[in-house]
């Protein structure tokens, strides 16, 4: 596993990207090194601080801390209201459209019924049997966007609870998920998290076979 990084600090606000493999709360001490811990012992960041939106532990990117409970509250409501633009890289299983909508109600065990849900994507490249995607999840439900792409025929690679196809030779060990940009016009925010070196090269090892259909980017 890579290790975190601090982006930007903006005021108050913190940008960090998470890697892959890591948490972002303390989960127990057989989970190991947690975000939220990693910041405050190893990043110098204030007492109290905690996140503002959360990641699977399995997807990488950005996410967004503060110890100011107030600024928190403030873009925490704007997460909540569907005011911030999210901005996901996700490689995918089968050959996907040009662009698409997925509005599929999604079970939320804690409530006890569906929620509404809706995800866009975009084809950035068609790479061999796989396609690379720019996803833009418009709410924010639980593994939203990897249940939404599975229930379309589009699993990410490294899925195991929600993929059920082998990933190709060469894919990394992990989810192929990443959260590269938060937008919250509102409050003037706009970060970005750059891909990870080991995306980065998993896609240039695929861009390089023969056979490879370019998309829009």
């Amino acid at each position: 596993m890579s290790e975190p990084r601090v982006l930007v600090v903006k005021g108050e606000l913190w940008a960090l990207a998470k890697p892959a493999g890591m948490a972002v709360h303390p989960a127990g001490e057989a989970a190991g090194l947690d975000l939220v811990t990693w910041a405050l012992t190893q990043a110098d960041a204030p007492p109290g601080m905690s996140p503002v939106n959360r990641l699977d532990r399995g997807t990488s990117g950005l996410v967004l801390m503060s110890a100011d409970a107030e600024l928190r509250g403030r873009l925490g409501q704007a997460f909540a209201q569907g005011k911030v633009r999210k901005d996901y890289r996700a490689l995918v299983h089968g050959r996907a459209r040009k662009k698409g909508v997925i509005r599929r109600p999604l079970p939320d065990s804690r409530r006890g019924r569906a929620l509404e849900a809706v995800t866009r994507y975009r084809l950035l490249e068609a790479l061999g049997r796989c396609s690379y995607l720019r996803v833009r999840p418009e709410t924010g439900r639980k593994h939203q966007i990897r249940r939404h792409l599975a229930g379309v025929g589009l699993p990410v690679l490294g899925d195991r609870r929600h993929g059920e196809r082998s990933d190709p030779p060469g894919a990394p060990e992990r989810l192929w998920l990443h959260c590269a940009r938060l937008v919250i016009p509102d409050a003037s925010i706009d970060l970005r998290a750059p891909l990870p070196g080991q995306l980065k090269e998993h896609l240039e090892s695929l861009r390089s076979r023969p056979g490879r259909l370019s998309g829009s980017r």
